[in-house]
């Protein structure tokens, strides 16, 4: 990504403003919200995705030499909520950015999890969940569960029985 210093400052001032409002309004979501809740999260959601996809179609992903370490963060909160086509976009551009040490490898296993599991695949981390009424928190499948806390350390997450408290305690489980 080739900005000059002034352009790349405001690419990241924009991108933590834009995922500040993004946790705004989810964590302003009541359990049950109502429809105008959920659409105007929709609508952030939306935005979010058409200046996303500018960013990554003209510059690629937005690392750490250009936004910051924060800056690529609040890039990658971003394309976790945008829509599947743009998190399929991101990937590789992110495992790029990664290989050049200029992005996290914990973001890039959180959106290969996502990724995977819009395919209809068992995710590698296990950072997914989902609530059941009948189960409360689930995981989603994982591939090789054997070997999960191994690549979970790989890619510099807590063990799976850590995160999986901090999931269940978050969420009231």
């Amino acid at each position: 990504m080739s900005l000059t210093p002034v352009a790349a400052a405001a690419l990241r001032a924009e991108l933590l403003a834009r995922a500040a409002a993004d946790q705004r309004a989810r964590n302003a979501l009541p359990p049950s919200p109502a429809s105008e809740q959920v659409a105007a999260l929709e609508a952030i959601d939306r935005s979010n995705t058409a200046r996303l996809r500018q960013v990554l179609t003209v510059h690629g992903w937005p690392g750490y030499a250009t936004v910051g370490e924060d800056g690529s963060n609040a890039a990658w909160l971003l394309v976790q909520h945008a829509t599947d086509d743009l998190r399929e976009y991101a990937l590789p551009l992110l495992a790029d950015a990664v290989s050049r040490n200029d992005a996290s490898l914990r973001d890039l296993a959180y959106l290969i999890d996502r990724v995977r599991l819009r395919r209809g695949e068992p995710q590698l981390y296990g950072t997914q969940y989902w609530v059941t009424e009948e189960q409360g928190l689930e995981l989603y499948q994982v591939e090789d569960p054997e070997r999960l806390d191994e690549r979970r350390a790989a890619a510099g997450l807590e063990s799976h029985a850590e995160y999986d408290a901090h999931m269940r305690a978050a969420y009231g489980f």
